[in-house]
């Protein structure tokens, strides 16, 4: 095996950083500076319109309740292998979410808290963040159904055989999901992974499921209040139910955390457009989701990238 000095080592850790950070904030810049669909004039005539100190500092209260409930998660599920503070949690958090910014669906972030531990509890930090963002994920599609559903009984998108085939598939793959749960491929088997879940503390499970409803039910208004702020009066259930079905469509589609904006404007459009909302407000509020949850968030944890230590050992 050809040993790389240590000198180069240290040069080639502050160059992946470095591309990390830099090729994170170019991204944001492109898509913010040159993207057609963000009618800048539009969004500046509408913010002096309805422009309020209190509205805003609102919503970006709900942009840090979104992420620091994810750190208080992360947190509780990390203290199983050895205790963290909430500042420790915060690094590897926001640090994570910018490394994996490149990647498909933000997997990245599995490998990059990985860095933060022991190499020899690297899969328990994978399997600790899967149950960590999997409880994002059965909110998500249990609440995206619900939407779809309300959604559905005020404007007809799919028709009611449809529903049944789907729901009926949802039922058998559930079904066939449990009954084929002992069956070991590669070592491992459902049964396996529902046994290590199980070996988690149920006051770590119940914890868990207490911060990502919380989580969800501030993000989901906080689409809900920009809406608002755009002056898009429908009623509270329909808007809510519209919003659950667009985030549960939006993000069971494969795409970049830096595109992700983009993915969720299309559906966004899609669907509130059949609500006679203009298809600018829709992918603004999109947009400002994005740069309030993402963004701001990447552009911190760029300072944590950069001073980034790995605990693994060659």
């Amino acid at each position: 095996m050809i040993s790389i000095p240590h000198k180069a080592k240290q040069f080639l850790t502050v160059l992946v950083k470095l591309f990390i950070v830099g090729g994170a904030l170019y991204f944001i810049y492109n898509q913010l500076a040159h993207n057609d669909k963000l009618d800048w004039g539009r969004f500046i005539v509408q913010f002096r319109k309805n422009q309020s100190v209190f509205g805003i500092l609102f919503i970006l209260f709900l942009s840090f309740a979104n992420r620091f409930l994810e750190i208080l998660k992360w947190q509780n599920l990390a203290s199983t292998i050895t205790p963290i503070t909430v500042k420790k949690s915060t690094e590897q958090v926001l640090a994570a979410l910018t490394a994996s910014i490149f990647t498909p669906n933000g997997i990245g972030e599995y490998g990059a808290k990985a860095l933060y531990f022991d190499k020899k509890e690297a899969k328990k930090v994978v399997f600790l963040n899967l149950i960590c963002n999997g409880i994002q994920l059965l909110l998500s599609v249990v609440m995206g159904i619900i939407g779809l559903l309300i959604f559905n009984h005020y404007y007809t998108v799919v028709s009611n055989t449809t529903l049944s085939i789907i729901t009926a598939v949802i039922l058998f793959t559930g079904a066939l999901f449990f009954s084929l749960k002992k069956i070991t491929i590669r070592g491992y088997s459902i049964q396996r992974i529902w046994d290590k879940v199980n070996a988690l503390p149920r006051a770590v499970h119940q914890k868990n499921i207490l911060l990502g409803c919380a989580r969800y039910f501030i993000f989901s208004h906080q689409y809900y209040f920009l809406f608002r702020a755009f002056d898009v009066e429908l009623p509270y259930l329909l808007l809510m139910s519209t919003i659950f079905a667009v985030y549960f469509l939006a993000s069971s589609l494969p795409t970049f955390q830096f595109l992700d904006f983009a993915v969720k404007g299309s559906v966004a459009v899609f669907f509130f457009g059949l609500l006679g909302v203009n298809e600018w407000i829709a992918v603004f509020v999109s947009t400002l989701m994005w740069f309030l949850n993402v963004v701001l968030p990447v552009v911190i944890g760029s300072y944590y990238v950069i001073n980034f230590k790995s605990k693994w050992k060659s």
